[in-house]
């Protein structure tokens, strides 16, 4: 019963890495608002310009709300969600007539490798015991 009443602690290691997920993806949504054709081109993604633009503002929007909250791992939960549909739209890149399959591959391997550590991240929590 003692463990119940621990107090909670600021889980300072998961916060940090909240906030720099935050700022990377405030960078990736420059990225694609700067470049979403070129961005598109290079990961095969058969996405128009105008959904690539629109998953800038949704990367942007995500780490601006990680930096502001209170809670920032919390937050990291939007990362995840956005990582979903980044791994849907990636999907058919994988497909054997994709000429530009290889980088396609890649890319989801990397968006899936993402994905992993945001989900980690966002199960920790912000306080521990």
């Amino acid at each position: 019963m003692h463990a119940l009443h621990e107090p909670m602690h600021p889980n300072t290691d998961a916060q940090a890495i909240a906030r720099g997920l935050g700022w990377f993806s405030i960078a990736l949504g420059l990225a694609e608002l700067a470049a979403p054709r070129r961005i598109r081109d290079e990961t095969g993604a058969p996405a128009p310009t105008g959904l690539v633009r629109a998953f800038g503002w949704r990367e942007i929007a995500t780490g601006v709300a990680i930096l502001a909250a209170r809670r920032p791992v919390a937050m990291v939960w939007a990362r995840v969600v956005g990582d979903v549909a980044d791994l849907a739209v990636l999907a058919p890149t994988l497909n054997r007539d994709n000429p530009h399959r290889a980088g396609g591959a890649g890319t989801f391997a990397a968006v899936a490798a993402i994905t992993l550590l945001d989900l980690c991240i966002a199960l920790q929590g912000d306080e521990t015991r």
